[in-house]
């Protein structure tokens, strides 16, 4: 009887054993909080967006939260229009979140006062993931071997339009290729053709009521990179070749920015940011018909492809070259979090199209990681599995276009943009109401930027 409860003993012994390592090579997604985790952890993750972006945030939070079981995010969503104002205030008041999308303005102005983790760090002990991994341009820096913050994800502009109202108006479609962009004439005159007064005139006609527009042929937004895409376009840039000077009022920016307004005031195909306040979003505007052609990002694919617009994107028209900005908001870790790696965790989810797929095949962003680009399996995944979000242009005119002809925004670059965006965007107004020409008024920013806020 004793040799036989020895035997029960030591293969009791055994089994305990052999269950306590396999439980030490239990993937983390698997294991009980309860018993490996005591302490459960919360993230708090501020970030912005439409409606159907918070949902699919929503959604990919959820899964990150099933995979690592003993972390809970707390998400906060505030409007783009207040979004700053919110994260100041949060800032100030010491309740800062772990993670959170930043904008590029207040992100460089929290940097200066080193609110955020380097990220660099975070890539060195990281064995999945390294810089080379990623495109090239995504990253913001205080230093070389510092990053505050590294884009939420790849972005970038196009001319996005109503395959119907085009075939309505007789109007061949704006081609997706870089080497077929139109011309700033053909821009004009298709969206010319485009307009519609209440009598249903195109701005062609000699009756044309500019007044009682029901349908603009184009529409565009005023804040810097949706300007930029014709600034880069015509050689101009908003700081000197040394970035130590600002150069908004140089010639090729001041002709391309007047060309813009003069879609507004000369042609009357576009609509003042004044009129635009009286308009629903440009994609809701585009979906309406209130619109024939917006030139917008691609994360307007996610709200046009639940819709049903039946859309299609081709490349922005071109002054000199062919080009299309590369921009992002940020994503930072802030120095004040106790859980920075449950962080970068959470960063990696976001930044993996694997992991959170919908988020880039319903339209809402690019991959920041270059396999995503290069791998045709990859590329399938994420573009061909949602087509109602990639129309047929997309693959010319967004991706390949940013990795063939995109230009980083002046995010990544602009020093002092808390306080230049707010002058431009103030002294550029009367452009746009027709009261003041592009030149004269950029050369007025000039001197009050120049003097307060240059490049270092």
């Amino acid at each position: 009887m004793r040799k036989k409860g020895l035997i029960i003993f030591i293969a009791v012994i055994m089994v305990a054993m052999v269950f306590l390592i396999w439980r030490a090579n239990i993937p983390p997604s698997h294991r009980d909080p309860q018993i490996e985790y005591p302490n459960h952890i919360t993230l708090k993750f501020t970030y912005w967006g439409s409606i159907e972006e918070k949902n699919v945030i929503e959604q990919t939070l959820a899964e990150f939260s099933r995979a690592y079981p003993w972390i809970s995010i707390e998400p906060i969503h505030f409007p783009n229009s207040d979004y700053n104002t919110k994260m100041m205030a949060m800032s100030a008041s010491n309740e800062e979140p772990d993670l959170a999308y930043m904008t590029t303005e207040l992100g460089e102005a929290f940097s200066r006062e080193n609110k955020f983790l380097n990220l660099f760090d975070f890539m060195a002990k990281d064995d999945e993931l390294n810089k080379d991994d990623f495109l090239d341009y995504i990253w913001y820096k205080s230093a070389e071997d510092y990053a505050w913050g590294v884009s939420t994800a790849a972005e970038c502009f196009g001319l996005f339009y109503r395959k119907d109202l085009l075939k309505q108006a007789d109007v061949d479609p704006p081609s997706p290729k870089a080497e077929q962009a139109w011309s700033w004439g053909q821009l004009v005159d298709a969206a010319k053709k485009l307009t519609l007064d209440s009598q249903g005139r195109n701005a062609y006609d000699p009756a044309f009521d500019k007044n009682h527009i029901v349908r603009y042929g184009i529409m565009f937004e005023t804040w810097s990179d949706p300007l930029n895409n014709f600034i880069f376009s015509n050689g101009g840039d908003w700081v000197s070749s040394n970035r130590k000077q600002f150069a908004l009022q140089s010639p090729e920016a001041a002709e391309a920015i007047q060309h813009l307004a003069d879609l507004i005031n000369v042609h009357h195909v576009a609509p003042s940011p004044y009129e635009s306040k009286s308009l629903p979003s440009m994609s809701m505007s585009l979906q309406a018909g209130l619109a024939a052609m917006v030139v917008d990002g691609q994360w307007i694919n996610l709200d046009l492809g639940k819709a049903g617009v039946d859309f299609d994107i081709g490349v922005l028209p071109k002054l000199k070259n062919s080009v299309t900005v590369g921009l992002s908001g940020a994503t930072v870790i802030f120095r004040s979090s106790e859980h920075p790696e449950e962080a970068w965790l959470l960063y990696k989810w976001l930044s993996d199209p694997s992991k959170s797929l919908s988020l880039y095949s319903d339209g809402l962003w690019m991959p920041v990681l270059k396999e995503w680009y290069t791998d045709p399996v990859l590329v399938d995944a994420w573009v061909n599995s949602n087509p109602a979000a990639h129309p047929p242009g997309f693959r010319d005119a967004m991706m390949k276009q940013l990795l063939e002809n995109g230009r980083p925004s002046v995010g990544y670059y602009l020093q002092n943009q808390l306080e230049i965006f707010p002058e431009v965007t103030e002294g550029l107004l009367p452009v746009w109401q027709g009261e003041k020409k592009a030149s004269d008024a950029l050369q007025e920013i000039a001197k009050k930027v120049s003097v307060l806020y240059s490049q270092k």
